[in-house]
């Protein structure tokens, strides 16, 4: 699958924003501790990506019912959905100047499964033309996603011949569908019955 980069600027993907705050005390915080263990921008990125994968949890794994979506709460109540998460990692390789994209998936196992919007994170180092995908969900037995820059390693596969579709567009802001159903949700039970099952693609 080819990438789309929605924004030809790429410091759009650079910026902050309501969700990804990364000027944040606490986002600046978490991401210098980080860099002061990372030799440059390849393992810093890896260990941004280690850190919100397996130090915050996924809120349906932790049975937390709280609703995150800045980068700087899911950061600071180590608690979010795949989408948060994804705000938490690219406000963290951002602040490093770490160009950082938000994309999607629907997923779908079955034909009588109820399809859902998931949440991943594009980025692109620097010498890199290529961005790449990662998923820092968080495992648990059946999941493994992994910190991979030439071989995807992510959480779910998507099946086409249920509906499943790997959207290509990579946004500088999280697509507003799904920012709205968060901003929105009272509680993660909430959150669950209102999350779109699929996104109107392309620009917005």
């Amino acid at each position: 699958m080819e990438l789309i980069q929605v924004n030809p600027d790429l410091n759009a993907y650079l910026a902050a924003d309501e969700a990804i705050d990364h000027q944040h005390p606490y986002v600046r915080e978490t991401a210098r501790r980080l860099g002061a263990e990372a030799s440059d921008a390849y393992t810093y990125a890896e260990a941004a990506f280690t850190f919100v994968r397996d130090t915050i949890p996924h809120s349906a794994d932790s049975g937390d019912l709280r609703v995150a979506w800045r980068a700087s709460d899911v950061l600071a109540t180590r608690n979010g959905i795949c989408h948060a998460k994804s705000h938490a990692l690219a406000a963290l390789l951002r602040f490093a100047g770490i160009p950082a994209a938000l994309c999607y998936q629907r997923l779908v196992d079955t034909a009588d499964d109820v399809p859902m919007v998931h949440g991943l994170v594009a980025l692109r180092l620097p010498g890199r033309e290529r961005w790449a995908r990662v998923d820092a969900r968080g495992n648990k037995p059946g999941v493994d996603a992994r910190f991979s820059l030439d071989h995807e390693r992510l959480a779910w596969p998507v099946h086409p011949a249920f509906g499943g579709e790997d959207y290509p567009h990579l946004y500088a802001t999280p697509h507003p569908e799904v920012l709205g159903v968060l901003r929105r949700a009272r509680d993660r039970h909430h959150l669950w019955e209102t999350l779109p099952g699929a996104l109107r693609s392309g620009a917005f």
